[in-house]
């Protein structure tokens, strides 16, 4: 008889982060819907999330919630701006946590990337005095893309309204019900342009080098820390490569990593791209993985996302280490 591989599978054992233990590896990532009137979650978002609640995932996380209207992507983002939106999180978070899987959801701020219609309506930018816009906001006033509103470079009382914002909004997701947090600071939105100097150009205190493109996505988390239960995990979503030459870049993500976790992160969630439609994205199995697998080797606890498509290829990320989650 040929010998047999008695291990269970780590994909199916469980992550202990702070107090909260995810009953396996498998997360569902954040994904945008683009349903809801005026920030509230529907019965599309219980059956969206309860699914795959149902399905057996380990940590479910809602959709990029807007911390303040101005905040959205599109006019039909999910919210957590305002103490009405808890209800209807509480019903999903409540549904997601009886079938056995953890309930995350993500806080975010879309930036200069706000103001657009929902993909299948084209996904354009709208304009501001057009229906469904409104007037952008970003670290400096550079159009993300031709055609696209000239944001309004934010001053730093603005900045201290985000931050405030942020931390507003994760009181509210511990009044929801939810045992993680993650902050978006990925995909080309706010936090992200801060970090990236393809979206940042200040020259105050908030930009320039990387201690300063950092400094707001470090203020939110210390804000969101200080407002977020202690033993409940906190994570950060990043873009760990802008795919652009002289934008950010993995080893910026690596130390944006190490100052994280010294902030309250608990594990940083490594995607990719969206700063500048510049970018050119070598796309294949799995092409994100490395990212987390340099943040793991750097001590951080790290989740992989991009083209895991199959169970054993999950399994062979874990087991080499490349990371957590």
């Amino acid at each position: 008889m040929p010998e047999t591989d008695e291990r269970d599978p780590i994909l199916f054992t469980p992550l202990q982060l702070r107090d909260v233990t995810l009953p396996n590896r498998i997360a569902m990532s954040p994904m945008c819907q683009y349903s809801s009137d005026d920030g509230f979650a529907t019965d599309w978002h219980l059956a969206h999330v309860g699914a795959r609640a149902v399905g057996g995932a380990g940590l479910v996380i809602m959709e990029a919630s807007a911390v303040s209207a101005a905040g959205r992507i599109t006019a039909h983002d999910l919210g957590i701006w305002k103490d009405e939106h808890v209800e209807g999180l509480a019903r999903v978070a409540a549904f997601a946590r009886a079938q056995g899987a953890v309930p995350g959801i993500q806080l975010a701020h879309a930036g200069r990337k706000a103001s657009t219609a929902r993909p299948w309506e084209g996904g354009g930018p709208i304009a501001v005095d057009a229906p469904g816009g409104w007037p952008v906001v970003g670290p400096s006033p550079l159009a993300f893309d031709e055609g696209a509103q000239v944001p309004h470079e934010l001053t730093v009382d603005e900045i201290a309204d985000v931050v405030a914002n942020f931390a507003a909004a994760a009181v509210r997701a511990e009044r929801a019900g939810f045992d993680v947090v993650e902050l978006h600071a990925a995909h080309g939105y706010l936090l992200h342009e801060f970090l990236s100097p393809l979206a940042n150009q200040r020259a105050d205190g908030y930009g320039g080098d990387f201690e300063g493109r950092a400094r707001l996505t470090l203020e939110c988390i210390a804000a969101v820390r200080e407002v977020w239960p202690a033993g409940k995990p906190l994570l950060l979503r990043v873009s760990a490569t802008d795919w652009v030459e002289g934008g950010w870049d993995v080893d910026d993500t690596v130390r944006l990593a190490g100052l994280a976790q010294a902030a309250g992160v608990d594990l940083v969630d490594c995607s990719s791209g969206g700063a500048s439609p510049l970018q050119q994205i070598t796309v294949g199995p799995g092409y994100q993985a490395p990212f987390a697998a340099a943040v793991r080797a750097a001590g951080v606890p790290s989740g992989a996302v991009g083209l895991i498509t199959e169970p054993e290829q999950a399994e062979a990320l874990l087991d080499e280490g490349a990371c957590d989650l």
